[in-house]
């Protein structure tokens, strides 16, 4: 499997193979793991999904860093893709960080569709 390499990308890969609710669902459980008040509805528009995500990546990194990096802990989103990012601009870096949590839930809803029982 490619792994998207945008948004748009992963967001017309997770809707072609059906998978974009259990996508939501994953995001929900893992923010709710990490303490993070975030429940995105199951039909949230793409644009509105990503636009949330990030407001939140933006504030987490702004005022809750130790959060911000628990969250990236439990979604599992690899250390050395983050360090990669250039961190002087906290807009742009909380949307690179949003697709990288993005495509990590990605991989782990279609590794289960996938692999899963």
């Amino acid at each position: 499997m490619a792994f998207p390499k945008n948004f748009d990308e992963l967001i017309t890969q997770a809707s072609s193979e059906n998978l974009y609710v259990k996508l939501v669902r994953q995001l929900n459980k893992d923010f709710l793991l990490a303490n993070i008040d975030l429940d995105f509805e199951e039909d949230i528009l793409p644009t509105s999904l990503k636009y949330i995500l990030q407001d939140t990546v933006f504030k987490l990194i702004q005022e809750k860093f130790a959060e911000y990096l628990n969250v990236l802990y439990i979604i599992d989103v690899p250390e050395h893709k983050v360090k990669q990012l250039d961190g002087n601009d906290v807009v742009e870096l909380s949307e690179q960080v949003t697709f990288l949590i993005l495509q990590r839930e990605w991989q782990k809803v279609w590794y289960k569709n996938t692999y899963g029982s």
